[in-house]
């Protein structure tokens, strides 16, 4: 009978009948993975312009905006020329050329650039101090030289169409205002920029590292269900290199005249989800010392 008691309190410390849950269960898996919250990016770092990674990095931004540019427009001009949505791949095949590129060209420059291939992305990402501002700007810079040549490169292949169609350029669609097309453009960055900071999280990774996440599917996947939502309002900017590059190809004035939409409605998204991911979902004003 003393070496069945003795089982039995064995069990009962080895299976303890009350589990933590919620927080402190968190708190317990947090410390089991033993993960080190990374100090934030010097607001200026001297030493990344004497570095080759620095310079290769904006390369890939400016490849892959390029690409983007070139495949995503180049779908919008063969919707937008037919007399007839059935014959072509439709709104659905446009907003999945966004989400798909997106998808692709992040899995292959995230290791080299991070894969942010977005003004707004790179702007969110530096207010939350995960890169400096020498390299956003760097980063702006190229995305927006790529943009440019990929909607060239368009025009060079749709000369006679190019015109016609308006280039691929956004600009608020007859029925809306100027406020609700920056409203769209708000909203919509706001839910890539924070799928962007979810699927990266490395606090997130360390924790959940049983559900493995390739973090490109979510971040294209939520470009393709932005472009199905705000295409009819705006064509969908949520990238101001994208809108950029695709009105200075274009330049005509209604194009110009919207612009700004395209600018300030995703920076201020970017800035709502970098806030909101780093204050409500990582609390990180809040953590003790």
């Amino acid at each position: 009978m003393e070496g069945k008691e003795e089982d039995v309190r064995l069990g009962a410390n080895k299976f303890p009948e009350r589990q933590p849950i919620g927080t402190a269960a968190q708190s317990q898996d947090d410390e089991a993975k033993d993960y080190k919250e990374p100090p934030p990016a010097p607001l200026f770092e001297p030493g990344e312009l004497t570095s080759w990674s620095f310079y290769r990095a904006g390369i890939a931004e400016f490849v892959a905006t390029f690409l983007f540019l070139y495949i995503t427009i180049l779908t919008v001009m063969g919707v937008v020329k037919s007399p007839t949505k059935c014959s072509t791949v439709g709104i659905q095949g446009i907003a999945w050329a966004f989400g798909g590129m997106i998808f692709a060209l992040v899995y292959c420059t995230a290791g080299i650039s991070g894969g942010h291939i977005n003004p707004a992305v790179t702007f969110g990402l530096f207010l939350a101090r995960k890169l400096s501002l020498t390299r956003a700007v760097y980063y702006i810079v190229m995305q927006c030289l790529g943009a440019i040549c990929g909607a060239g490169v368009v025009k060079g292949f749709e000369k006679s169409q190019y015109e016609i169609q308006k280039g691929g350029a956004n600009f608020v669609a007859p029925g809306y205002t100027k406020g609700d097309g920056l409203g769209a453009e708000i909203v919509g960055t706001f839910v890539l920029v924070h799928t962007v900071f979810s699927a990266t999280d490395a606090k997130r990774s360390a924790r959940d590292s049983h559900v493995p996440i390739l973090a490109p599917l979510p971040i294209g996947f939520a470009v393709f269900l932005v472009h199905l939502a705000t295409i009819p309002i705006t064509g969908t900017g949520i990238n101001p290199a994208r809108s950029l590059g695709a009105a200075i190809i274009y330049n005509r004035d209604h194009a110009w005249d919207d612009q700004w939409i395209f600018w300030v409605g995703p920076f201020i998204g970017a800035a709502l989800a970098a806030l909101y991911h780093q204050v409500v979902i990582r609390a990180l004003p809040f953590k003790s010392k």
